[in-house]
């Protein structure tokens, strides 16, 4: 094991550590004690220090000088290798220790479990069991831990049945760490009466229910527990500030983001690489992409969770040479892109019509050893179906070596969307209804597709089926945050405070608008109405509401910025040119898609999304 992995490790410079030699006299017990604590203090520096060529030099004189059989030179040798990212040394350093004590099956367990091996880490667990090991306050947190990897909350739960069996429920560390398994695998509630019946609770319990809840999209639960723990001046870390503030980044709340970035300012956690991601998402979501920017720029250490959230971000601000730029320094550095890595470049090719590039990235991941899954696939038959290339598109379909999912059909219904192909959108409906129950987004494209080509009972018919299956189709709404607070609108919505000012301001600025050049484009109206009625009703769509209440609202010097659950639609976006340049303003709208820059007339997106 130590030879080759020797063979790989060439240092510029030559290693010296000074290694304690073999007592003369091995009855002198003062002298082998005296030898120990040289070893264990070296290899725990050396794990500190994450130093991979001294720590297998001091391998070899342990090997050599026969202490491999004492039980802690094994824990800490293995807990090396595991901070050294090779469990798998770990691992042959516990089949090669003679006496496993359950420190030394605590260290091997631990170390899958940090190493991101968790289905080892409960087959160890097991066979720890099998050897009639008792697990204790360290062995738990390490299985609930792969448990929570693994999304397997039955497993967790049996574990948690041991530690009720054994004692361990009470123990701080043990139900911290059931609190954050249950979170991490959906069971909040679960999750919520362990964490209430707790007699302690620490970071990690804290942590791991707003993480929970975050994940499951209740925010307000993950703010308010975030809050009574500063109110219980709990020592917050770096996952717990992550978790907040990729939960402002989902609500679009830049205020509140912005303050929990100046406390992270305050306790240094901003170099943490956990919440520097987060905060280049919280930015870039929110339509601050400078500030996205700004956090990456000033970031001393990158891991690759950083460089994935500024890719995504270029992506979605059409920074697309940018986001290619990007990609090219990661190669020039070292940087081993991964899966999401791939999907981030191929979006960001998708988005701009960047159909050999996009191509190109395709087959590169090959060479780095990454299989294309269903959502890369996914990407690549947006690429081509946005381009206007359906049939290359559906050959890419039929091509795949993995069954097309509802997101590869969903792409491609887009595309037939977008350049009105009704025909292939039929064929493609007809391969989804075969996959079973799908979301309901995909039900509303093909309705939406027939009504775009006027046949109406069609699109009745598609729409029946949705509430056949008891699915509703999702409102479109749009928003805007001022101060603390956060104002909604809906399509023809009457009901905010302001409304006479906002629709007073939509009046003058339709007959400016119109005298610059504008034109309702109703085929975007999906229903069988007159034509005056469709001007009406694309006139009050949710977006133009809120832009017309940010222009009542906000200073010209600021930007308005506007949140939407749907995609926009044509004239909308035709609109909202207009809009910014017949107010002289720049206006950002976040679609379920991208970000659109409108200023001057122009948007950042060059009319291809």
């Amino acid at each position: 094991m130590l030879h080759q992995l020797l063979k790989t490790i060439n240092p510029p410079n030559p290693i010296s550590i000074s290694l304690p030699k073999p007592p003369q006299n091995p009855l002198n017990q003062n002298s082998f004690e005296q030898i120990y604590r040289n070893i264990r203090n070296l290899l725990l520096s050396l794990t500190h220090s994450r130093s991979l060529p001294k720590g297998l030099q001091l391998h070899a004189h342990i090997i050599k000088s026969g202490l491999l059989t004492i039980p802690l030179i094994s824990h800490h040798l293995i807990n090396f290798y595991s901070k050294t990212q090779l469990p798998l040394f770990s691992r042959q350093i516990f089949f090669e220790t003679p006496h496993k004590s359950p420190t030394t099956w605590s260290s091997v367990i631990s170390s899958f479990a940090q190493n991101e091996l968790p289905s080892l880490a409960i087959q160890f667990f097991r066979e720890m069991l099998v050897n009639n090991i008792k697990p204790d306050d360290h062995i738990f947190p390490s299985a609930t831990k792969s448990c929570a990897i693994l999304g397997r909350f039955d497993i967790g739960l049996s574990i948690h049945c041991l530690a009720l069996k054994t004692g361990y429920e009470t123990d701080v560390f043990v139900a911290s760490s059931l609190v954050d398994m249950y979170g991490k695998c959906g069971k909040i509630k679960v999750a919520r009466r362990l964490f209430d019946e707790m007699p302690e609770r620490n970071v990690v319990s804290w942590s791991g229910m707003i993480y929970g809840y975050a994940q499951l999209g209740e925010h307000e639960e993950a703010l308010m527990l975030f809050k009574q723990a500063l109110y219980e001046r709990l020592d917050v870390n770096d996952f717990t500030f992550s978790s907040v503030i990729q939960v402002c980044a989902n609500s679009t709340l830049l205020q509140l983001g912005k303050q929990i970035h100046g406390l992270c300012l305050k306790t240094n956690y901003d170099l943490s690489s956990f919440v520097g991601s987060s905060l280049i998402s919280l930015y870039s979501k929110c339509g601050v992409i400078e500030g996205a920017y700004r956090v990456f720029d000033e970031a001393c250490l990158k891991n690759l969770g950083m460089w994935n959230a500024m890719l995504i971000a270029c992506a979605q601000h059409s920074h697309t040479e940018k986001a290619f730029g990007l990609f090219k320094q990661m190669e020039g550095l070292g940087v081993k892109p991964n899966f999401i890595t791939f999907l981030c470049v191929l979006y960001a090719c998708s988005h701009a019509g960047f159909v050999e590039k996009g191509q190109h990235y395709f087959e590169l991941m090959k060479e780095y050893g990454i299989k294309p899954g269903d959502q890369h696939y996914a990407s690549l038959v947006d690429l081509f179906g946005r381009a206007g290339k359906l049939q290359e598109a559906l050959s890419i379909i039929r091509a795949m070596p993995i069954q097309p999912t509802e997101s590869v059909w969903g792409a491609f219904l887009t595309g037939c969307r977008i350049h009105g192909n009704t025909e292939l959108a039929a064929y493609a409906a007809d391969r989804i209804f075969e996959l079973g129950p799908v979301s309901s987004g995909l039900h509303v494209l093909l309705s939406n597709a027939y009504a775009a080509a006027g046949r109406y009972e069609d699109a009745a018919k598609a729409r029946k089926m949705l509430r056949d299956r008891g699915v509703n189709k999702e409102t479109g709404l749009s928003w805007v945050e001022e101060g603390n607070k956060v104002h909604t609108f809906a399509a023809g919505d009457r009901s905010h405070a302001k409304t006479k000012e906002i629709y007073r301001k939509l009046e003058e600025l339709g007959d400016e608008m119109e005298r610059a050049g504008y034109i309702a484009d109703t085929s975007f109206v999906l229903r069988e109405v007159e034509s005056e009625e469709k001007n009406q009703t694309i006139r009050y769509h949710s977006e133009r509401l809120a832009v017309a209440f940010g222009l009542i609202t906000f200073p010209p010097d600021r930007p308005i910025r506007v949140m939407k659950n749907l995609r926009i639609c044509g004239d909308c976006h035709t609109a909202i040119k207009f809009m910014s340049k017949c107010a002289g303003r720049v206006i950002i709208v976040r679609d379920n898609n991208r970000f659109h820059h409108f200023e001057d007339g122009k948007c950042s997106c060059g009319d291809y999304w």
